[in-house]
Order: structure tokens, then sequence, then C-alpha cells
């Protein structure tokens, strides 16, 4: 599949049909499935138990950063598995309300990007890492955004995917347009009922759908552009050029007001691109963590 990297150059039917945004629905399989080194646990972090996957032993930490009622498990499958763990000690976590990090029930609040981020920093230093890489997909792209301008000290490199720091009122039609989950094919949404329960999945995704709508209220439709400039660590920025759900505009828009970051572009990749293309994806995230 033909790649290509532009440094510091100015990213539907919904991802077939119904795709969560930053969520495989294809399939869950057990944690041993993914590398019988992987350890599953909980950490108590601001007043919540929340649950996480590692795996490796390099020096380098990395965390995993889940889309929209994403888990670790559901959501990186092939980065737990073969992301090279020599080199990186992996962590996927499962944010607060998703995944196995239930209780509490998710909310949608106008700050839970945010949140996140401070969830998401306090569980890595909760478990002894000083500094560390994150990788976020889509959702968790913004919460690492986000992660990384409030905790400059503590993160050292940052890869995005699938991800957007305002919102417009084409992707409000987007969202809208998978609002119903009773709408999804069955492959879209056994998975999801499965681990959440029917009636909780198609309440809390009807809830993120108005979470992520809220910000169109917002001037310019703002999530988080404001801390795009006080992101300082390097960044690379992943877009697939076919995705039905973060138009590359989005992407186009990161790297612009990212300082010094990289847009590296997948002509075939979709909203799901590392999950479609994870071996092609692997091997550029390892490459750009490890220069």
């Amino acid at each position: 599949m033909a790649l290509r990297l532009c440094r510091n150059m100015p990213l539907c039917a919904a991802f077939t049909s119904a795709c969560t945004r930053g969520t495989l629905l294809s399939s869950l399989k057990p944690v041993l499935f993914y590398s019988t080194s992987v350890i599953s646990a909980k950490k108590e972090v601001n007043g919540v138990s929340l649950h996480y996957q590692q795996t490796g032993r390099g020096n380098h930490g990395v965390l995993l950063l889940p889309g929209a009622l994403g888990s670790g498990q559901t959501d990186f499958g092939p980065q737990l598995k073969s992301l090279n763990k020599d080199h990186f000690t992996i962590v996927a976590w499962d944010p607060r309300g998703y995944g196995r990090s239930i209780p509490p029930n998710r909310n949608f609040p106008l700050e839970f990007f945010h949140q996140d981020a401070k969830d998401a920093v306090d569980l890595m230093q909760a478990l002894n890492f000083s500094r560390f890489s994150m990788l976020g997909w889509s959702d968790g792209g913004i919460t690492a955004l986000i992660a990384a301008a409030q905790y400059t000290f503590l993160i050292n490199k940052l890869v995005v995917w699938g991800s957007n720091a305002y919102v417009t009122e084409d992707d409000i039609k987007l969202y809208n347009a998978v609002r119903d989950v009773s709408k999804w094919s069955e492959r879209m949404r056994k998975p999801m009922e499965e681990m959440y329960g029917s009636e909780y999945f198609a309440k809390t995704w009807a809830a993120w759908v108005d979470g992520i709508c809220q910000f169109a209220k917002r001037p310019d439709g703002n999530i988080c552009r404001e801390v795009l400039p006080q992101i300082h660590c390097p960044t690379l920025i992943v877009q697939g050029l076919k995705d039905p759900m973060v138009p590359n505009f989005h992407a186009e828009f990161l790297h612009k007001h990212i300082k010094g970051s990289r847009l590296h572009l997948m002509p075939e990749g979709k909203h799901n691109l590392h999950l479609r293309f994870s071996e092609e994806f692997n091997q550029v995230v390892e490459e750009f963590l490890l220069q």
C-alpha cells in the first residue's frame, strides 16, 4: 500500500454504514489472544477504578487511548500484539464509563475530554511512568492533544489519527447519521451489546452523539483549537484519505497549528486504519517513536 510522508506542509454513509467513531466493532477477543504477556488490572485514579492492559518491557512507555465507547481490548488488538515489546512498555486504558472501567456510567459534560486527559495522565503516573508517549485514535486523539498541551513535561511524543480540534455542521450530520444503533448491522452492533448490554450501549452511544454535537454551539465549533500551539513534543498526525468520519481538512488543521508536526497520509486508510493496515501503521509509529 502506498504511503506518503508530508513534513511541515499545509484529513457517508458513515464508516461501513454504522461504525462507532474510533471503536472496533468486528469482534471482541480474549486478552490472551493478543499476547500471553499482556496483563489486565485496575488502578484507583481520581475516584474511579480504571481498567488497563499492559505489555512489553522497554524503557519507552506508550499509552494507547481508544475512541468513543472504546477500550484497549476492542480498539488496539494489533498494537498490543505486535508493537515492539523490547523497546516499549505499552499501556492500553479504558476511560471512565467505557469497557471495564464501569462504574461509573459514562456521561458527556462539556469538559469530558479534559477529564479523560487528566485521568489518562494520572493513571500513567500512578503506574510509575515519569514520561511517556501517547497514541490516540479519534476521541482518544482529542484527549491526547489536550494532555500533551497541559502536561508538556510528561509527554515524550504524540501520535494521533482520526481526530479533530473542532466540529462543523457537516460533522454533525455524520454523527447524527449513526445515532440510532438499531439501524446498524448486526455485525457492527452485536460486539458492543455483548460488552455493554443493549440498553447501556444504545443510551450511552446516543449520549455521546449529543456530547460531541454540543461543541457546535461553541465559537468555531471549538473542542481544543486553543491548545494546539501549546503542544511542543514531537507529533505525528496520521490520516486515512478515505476516512468517512473525519475528513482530511481536520488533519491538515492539526498539522498547521502544531509546530513542527508531521503529517503522514495513507491513501487507502479509513477511520480504522490502524486495524485494517496494522502492519504499515505499526511500522510508521515505531519508526517515529524511536527516532
